[in-house]
C-alpha cells in the first residue's frame, strides 16, 4: 500500500506541490512563507516519521532540524501519537482555568519532578543539606507565551518592571517577548508599540568577556529597576552561540545580589537537546523560572512557564474565580497526554545521554571538515545535538551566500538543514535525538559536497 501511495504521489508530486504553493501565495499573508522564485524552496511536507520526512512528490529526506527541535523523540513517535489519539477520543478539550482534567495535574507534577525535585535530590546525593524543593507551572500554548508568563512572574514577584536580556537573543515575537528579542528584523516594525522595559547586554563568547559583562550588568542594575535577567543557556536561533561555563553562575550571583529573578529560556535547549535534560545543568545553575516548549510534546502546541514553588507562590495570588493570566486552551488535554508520553520516551530511550554521545562525534567531524573553497572559513561549535557550522570569509565577514547555497544544495540531495544567526551564515544541526551516527555522517558528507 505504501509503495502504491508513493508512486501516486510521485506521479502528481510536482503539480500537487505547485498547487499548494500557489494557494499559499494567493491566500496566506505574504510575510509568512518564503517562496523562492527559482522554485528551489520550500518543499511541501507530506508526512514524517522518525528522522525522515516525505514531501508531496514522495521524495524522502533526512531531517537535521527536528522541525525546529520539536521532534526530540522522533517524528510521530508511536507512543506519543497513540497517547494523543487516545486522549482525543476521550476528552478533546477542557476548560483551561475553570474545570480541570487529570492530565494537567499529572503533567504539572511531572515537570516539578524532572526539574527542581530532581535537582534537589542530586544535591542531597552529593551530601549537601537542602530543603525539598518543588515547582509550579503555568501552561501556555507557544514558546513566547511561556516567556511572557515568566516576565509577568518577575514583575509580580519583585515589583520591578525592567529586565535584562542579551544581544542575539530570541525569545519569541509576542509584544512582551519582543522587548527581549534582540534582532532588529523582528523588532523594528513594532518599536512604537513596545513597552521598552528590556535592556540588552553583550552575550559573552569566552571567559575573557565576563569581567566586562559583570561591570555592564552592574551598571544596568544601578540605573534601572531590574526584576529579572532573561537568558538562553545557548542561543540557538542567534547562531548556536555558546557562552563560557561561568556565564550562568555570574547571572545567578547578580540576581541574588539585586533581588531579581533568573529566568532561563530553555524552549529550544530543554529535554535532552544539549546532552543533559536541561542546558543549565552543564553549569550547575538553578534558575528561578524555566521556560519550556518545542520538544515538550513532540508536536502539539503546548509550552510551560515552570518556576520554583516559593517564587511562584509569592508572585501569583490565589485565584478568586477569575485568573489574571489564562487562555482558552490552557493545559490542553491532548497536549498534556502527548507531553507525558514524550517525557516517558525521553527517559526510556535515554535520549540526553544519546545526544551527548552523538553530538560529540558530530562536532568532531565538523571540526575536521576539509573543504576546497579557499575563500571560506568554517567554525564549528555545539553541545549535544545543537551544533552549528559558521561560514565566514577570510576577512571575518559572514558568508551568507555560501551558507544558503549549501543549504539548498543539501535539500536537493535529501537533507533538511536550516540557517541560523542574524546573517543566516550558521548551518545548524538540531536533529531528532533518535538519529544514528551513520545518518549524521551521511549528512556531513553531503555538507562537504555542498560546500564544494
Amino acid at each position: 500500500m505504501q509503495v502504491n501511495r508513493r508512486k501516486r504521489l510521485q506521479a502528481q508530486g510536482p503539480s500537487r506541490a505547485a498547487r499548494v504553493l500557489a494557494q499559499l501565495r494567493a491566500y496566506e499573508s505574504h510575510n509568512v512563507t518564503f517562496l523562492d522564485p527559482d522554485g528551489s524552496w520550500p518543499i511541501v511536507w507530506e508526512r514524517a516519521r522518525g528522522v525522515r520526512v516525505w514531501d508531496a512528490a514522495g521524495r524522502k529526506y533526512l531531517d537535521l532540524t527536528a522541525a525546529f527541535g520539536v521532534a526530540a523523540a522522533g517524528h510521530a513517535n508511536p507512543h506519543v501519537v497513540q497517547a494523543g489519539q487516545r486522549q482525543m477520543a476521550r476528552l478533546l478539550h477542557a476548560m483551561g482555568d475553570v474545570h480541570p482534567h487529570a492530565l494537567k495535574a499529572e503533567l504539572a507534577q511531572t515537570l516539578s519532578r524532572i526539574t527542581w525535585e530532581r535537582w534537589s535530590e542530586a544535591k542531597r546525593s552529593r551530601g549537601e543539606v537542602v530543603q525539598p524543593t518543588t515547582a509550579k507551572t503555568i501552561f501556555c500554548n507557544s514558546g513566547f507565551e511561556a516567556v511572557e508568563a515568566a516576565l509577568k512572574t518577575a514583575l509580580l514577584a519583585t515589583g520591578k518592571r525592567g529586565i535584562i536580556a542579551f544581544e542575539g537573543a530570541y525569545h519569541g515575537l509576542g509584544y512582551g517577548a519582543l522587548n527581549a528579542t534582540h534582532r532588529e528584523h523582528f523588532r523594528a516594525p513594532f518599536k512604537s508599540q513596545l513597552g521598552g522595559f528590556g535592556q540588552f547586554a553583550e552575550f559573552p563568547k569566552n571567559t575573557a568577556d565576563l569581567p566586562r559583562l559583570d561591570t555592564s550588568l552592574r551598571k544596568i542594575f544601578r540605573r534601572q529597576k531590574i526584576g529579572a535577567i532573561l537568558a538562553e543557556p545557548i542561543q540557538a536561533r542567534g547562531g548556536i552561540n555558546i557562552p563560557p561555563p561561568e556565564f550562568l553562575p555570574l547571572l545567578r550571583r547578580l540576581c541574588d545580589e539585586h533581588g531579581a529573578l533568573l529566568i532561563l529560556d530553555e524552549i529550544y535547549t530543554g529535554f535532552g537537546r544539549t546532552g543533559k535534560w536541561f542546558a543549565c545543568e552543564h553549569s550547575g545553575v538553578q534558575p528561578d523560572v524555566l521556560c519550556l516548549g518545542k520538544a515538550l510534546t513532540g508536536g502539539f502546541p503546548l509550552s510551560a512557564c515552570v518556576g520554583r514553588a516559593e517564587v511562584m507562590d509569592a508572585a501569583w495570588p490565589a485565584s478568586q474565580g477569575e485568573a489574571i493570566h489564562t487562555s482558552t486552551f490552557l493545559g490542553h488535554p491532548v497536549g498534556c497526554a502527548m507531553a507525558l508520553a514524550q517525557i516517558a520516551e525521553i527517559e526510556r530511550l535515554r535520549l540526553p545521554e544519546r545526544s551527548a554521545r552523538l553530538g560529540g562525534a558530530l562536532l568532531a567531524q565538523l571540526d575536521g571538515l576539509q573543504i576546497r573553497q579557499a575563500d571560506l572559513v568554517c567554525a564549528a561549535r555545539g553541545i549535544g545535538l545543537v551544533v552549528g557550522l559558521e561560514l565566514l570569509r577570510p576577512n571575518g565577514s559572514p558568508a551568507t551566500d555560501a551558507a544558503l547555497r549549501a543549504i539548498k544544495t543539501m535539500l536537493a540531495e535529501g537533507f533538511i538543514v536550516l540557517p541560523e544567526g542574524e546573517h543566516a551564515n550558521v548551518i545548524s544541526f538540531t536533529p531528532p535525538l533518535t538519529i544514528t551516527a551513520r545518518q549524521l555522517a551521511s549528512a556531513v558528507r553531503s555538507l562537504v559536497t555542498a560546500l564544494g
